[in-house]
């Protein structure tokens, strides 16, 4: 992305079983900020509304997260402030230490946030690296410390591995900024 643009980025779900292809996410990104609302249905909540904004340094570190959800239940929201050397707090200053080590976020239901240990890290093909990710399940307005790994396979293909003991991996496809493109069975940009 070059420097003072504004891209707008649109994604497809394909999550929900029940409902697949029902939703979209639309993303504006600039040069150290995105801002995004995601609609979708989930199985428990229904319809939901998903606003999030992000803001980072210049290297890929992000520095803050606010998150705000709406579902037929009310509204919830979430703001995380991190330092870029992996301590986190609340936005109200109240410390997580359990997220001590977190670089990167990652928060459900988006593919966006798996392109920060892309961006950052610029793998060569072949290579390996295992990260501890701030997981933020939005629909529930958690979050929790994660081990993750990704492997560049390709020039424009990143095996992403969840190593909380699920076996979940997904190769997922980027354009050459690192942004997802596509995440098979789950998101596909539009």
């Amino acid at each position: 992305m070059q420097t003072g643009s504004s891209v707008h980025l649109c994604w497809i779900p394909f999550w929900n079983e029940a409902h697949p292809g029902v939703g979209m996410e639309h993303l504006m990104l600039s040069d150290h900020a995105a801002d995004s609302v995601v609609l979708g249905i989930d199985p428990d909540e229904g319809p939901f509304r998903l606003f999030y904004q992000l803001g980072w340094a210049p290297d890929w570190c992000l520095r803050k997260a606010d998150l705000r959800l709406e579902t037929k239940a009310g509204a919830r929201s979430l703001s995380l402030l991190a330092d870029g050397a992996g301590h986190w707090r609340l936005g109200d200053g109240t410390p997580r230490p359990e997220l001590d080590g977190c670089i990167d976020i990652d928060i459900w239901p988006t593919p966006f946030t798996n392109s920060f240990p892309i961006r950052r890290e610029r793998l060569v093909v072949g290579e390996r690296r295992t990260f501890r990710m701030a997981w933020v399940s939005a629909l529930e307005m958690s979050v929790q410390a994660q081990p993750q790994a990704y492997t560049r396979l390709q020039e424009d293909v990143y095996r992403f591995e969840n190593l909380d003991g699920s076996g979940f991996k997904a190769d997922l496809r980027v354009d050459n900024e690192g942004v997802v493109v596509e995440y098979p069975g789950l998101f596909k940009r539009a």
